[in-house]
C-alpha cells in the first residue's frame, strides 16, 4: 500500500521504523528505545545513528568528506554507525543508498537531556528528526529531561520513556495508514524527570526558554565543560589536555575561553513549563523560521522608506 509522505508502505508488512538521535550509537536512549521497538515485535527497526557524540551540532551536516558507514550488532535491528551528524544519518538512512526502502517514520532520540524553548535550535536530536520533515518522512524527536544533579543515569528510565511514547508512535503510523498525519510538521516530544509518575501528554507550543550562557577567560587549556545535553554542561571538568601545538606563537598570542551557564528563563503555558509540571510533552514543529506578524508589518512599511531615501540620495 503506497502512504503519502515518503513513506513505502504500512500495510501488509510491518512498518519500517528508523532511529537516529545525536548522542551517538551506543547512548542509553537509543539502545532503549530500539530494544522496547523490537520487544513489540509490531516493527521492522532499522538504525542510522552517530558513531559518537554530536549533541548541539544542530541542523549541521557534512559535506567536505565521504562519511563511513559500520554495520554494529544491535538486537532485533539492522544497525549501522555513522561519522556524521545527526541530518546526515537521518540523509543517508533515507537515501535507499544504505538501506533496501525508506522507512515508514524516523524517530530521533531518546536524548539525554530536554529539548524545549530556544534549544530546539541547538538540538541534534531535533535536526535528525527535521532532515526527515525536509524529505516528506514522518518524524519525531524525543528527549528525557535528565536531572544531573541527580548523578548517575538509570537505564530504567529510558526504558518507561520509550514505552510512553509508543501510544504516540501507534498514533502516528495509523494515520499514516489512513492517509491522515499532517506533512506539515513533525513533532518534538519531552518527557519529564519522573517519568514513573508522569500526568499524562499535553500538547504544547514551542516556548522562547533557554539557559544563559556565558563564557570566561581559562589560564591553561583544559578539557573543558563536556557537552551533557543540547544545552547542559558538565563544568566539574578539569582534565588538562595535551597541547600539540606548542610554539611560542601560539602560547604568546592564544587566548582560552570557556563556556559556563549562567541561569535559564522559563516561559509559562509553553513546552518547558509543562515539561517542568510532570506531563509529556508533544509539540509539532515545522522547518519555516517565521516571525510574528508585528515585525513583518513594521519592515513592510521600513523597506520601501529606506530604500526610497536612498535612490533620492544617489540621484542628487
Amino acid at each position: 500500500m503506497e502512504i503519502d509522505g515518503g513513506g513505502d508502505r504500512i500495510s501488509g508488512e510491518r512498518p519500517i521504523i528508523m532511529v537516529t538521535n545525536d548522542d551517538g550509537i551506543d547512548a542509553p536512549g537509543l539502545r532503549s528505545l530500539v530494544r522496547v521497538l523490537v520487544s513489540t515485535n509490531l516493527y521492522d527497526v532499522r538504525v542510522c545513528a552517530p558513531d559518537s557524540e554530536k549533541s548541539a551540532v544542530s541542523h549541521s551536516i557534512i559535506w567536505s568528506r565521504p562519511l563511513t558507514a559500520k554495520r554494529v550488532e544491535i538486537d532485533g535491528a539492522t544497525a549501522y554507525a555513522v561519522d556524521g551528524t545527526p541530518a546526515d544519518c537521518t540523509g543517508l538512512g533515507l537515501s535507499e543508498a544504505l538501506f533496501p526502502s525508506r522507512p515508514d517514520l524516523v524517530l530521533s532520540g531518546i536524548n539525554v537531556g530536554s529539548n524545549c524553548g530556544y534549544h530546539i535550535i541547538y538540538s541534534g536530536t531535533v535536526a535528525g528528526a527535521r532532515e526527515a520533515f525536509l524529505y516528506d518522512v514522518p518524524s519525531a524527536s524525543i528527549s528525557y529531561d535528565f536531572d544531573w544533579k541527580r548523578g548517575e543515569m538509570n537505564a530504567n528510565d529510558f526504558v518507561l520513556s520509550a514505552q510512553a511514547c509508543l501510544p504516540i508512535i501507534n498514533g502516528i503510523l495509523s494515520a499514516i495508514k489512513n492517509k491522515t498525519h499532517p506533512m506539515q510538521c513533525f513533532l518534538n516530544i519531552d518527557l519529564p524527570t519522573d517519568i514513573a509518575n508522569h500526568k499524562g501528554y499535553k500538547l504544547t507550543r514551542q516556548g522562547k526558554s533557554m539557559g544563559k550562557m556565558g563564557w570566561r577567560q581559562v589560564e591553561e587549556k583544559a578539557q573543558g565543560p563536556k557537552m551533557l545535553s543540547t544545552m547542559t554542561m558538565d563544568t566539574e571538568s578539569g582534565v588538562v589536555s595535551s597541547d600539540n601545538d606548542t610554539s611560542a606563537h601560539s602560547k604568546k598570542d592564544s587566548r582560552l575561553f570557556k563556556r559556563e551557564v549562567r541561569g535559564s528563563f522559563n516561559e509559562e503555558g509553553t513546552d518547558s513549563h509543562y515539561l517542568k509540571e510532570g506531563f509529556i510533552t508533544v509539540t509539532p514543529l515545522g522547518a519555516l523560521s517565521q516571525t510574528d506578524v508585528d515585525c513583518q508589518n513594521y519592515y513592510k512599511e521600513w523597506l520601501p522608506k529606506i530604500t526610497n531615501q536612498s535612490c533620492s540620495s544617489s540621484s542628487l
